[in-house]
C-alpha cells in the first residue's frame, strides 16, 4: 500500500520575511494600478513595456525568495526524513523552478 503525501501542507514563512513579502507585493500592486493607468492615459508602449519589465523583475524576485525559503525549510526537512514525502518535496521543488525558467 503506498502512503499519500500531502503535497499543499502549509508551512511557514520565515519570521521577518513575511512582512517583507507583503511590502514587496504591496509594490508590486502599485505598479500593477500604475500600468493599468499607463494604458488607459494612452502612454508611449516603450514606457509601457519598461514598467513590466520592472515589475515582472520584482515578481521574480520575490518568487526566488520563497522558493529558496521552500528549499532551505520544507524540502531539507523532507530530505533529511527521506522516503514518499522527501521525493514528492523535490518534485514538488523541481515543477516550481521548472515553471519559474518557463515564465
Amino acid at each position: 500500500m503506498t502512503e499519500h503525501v500531502d503535497h499543499h501542507q502549509h508551512a511557514y514563512i520565515e519570521s521577518g520575511h513575511k512582512e517583507d513579502y507583503l511590502k514587496r507585493l504591496r509594490r508590486i500592486e502599485g505598479q500593477a494600478r500604475g500600468l493599468q493607468r499607463m494604458v488607459e492615459e494612452e502612454k508611449y508602449c516603450i514606457d509601457i513595456l519598461t514598467q513590466v519589465s520592472a515589475m515582472t523583475k520584482a515578481l521574480q524576485s520575490v518568487a526566488l525568495g520563497l522558493l529558496d525559503q521552500h528549499m532551505s525549510h520544507c524540502v531539507a526537512d523532507a530530505a533529511r526524513k527521506g522516503g514518499p514525502e522527501a521525493d514528492a518535496k523535490l518534485k514538488e521543488a523541481s515543477d516550481a523552478i521548472a515553471r519559474l525558467v518557463k515564465s
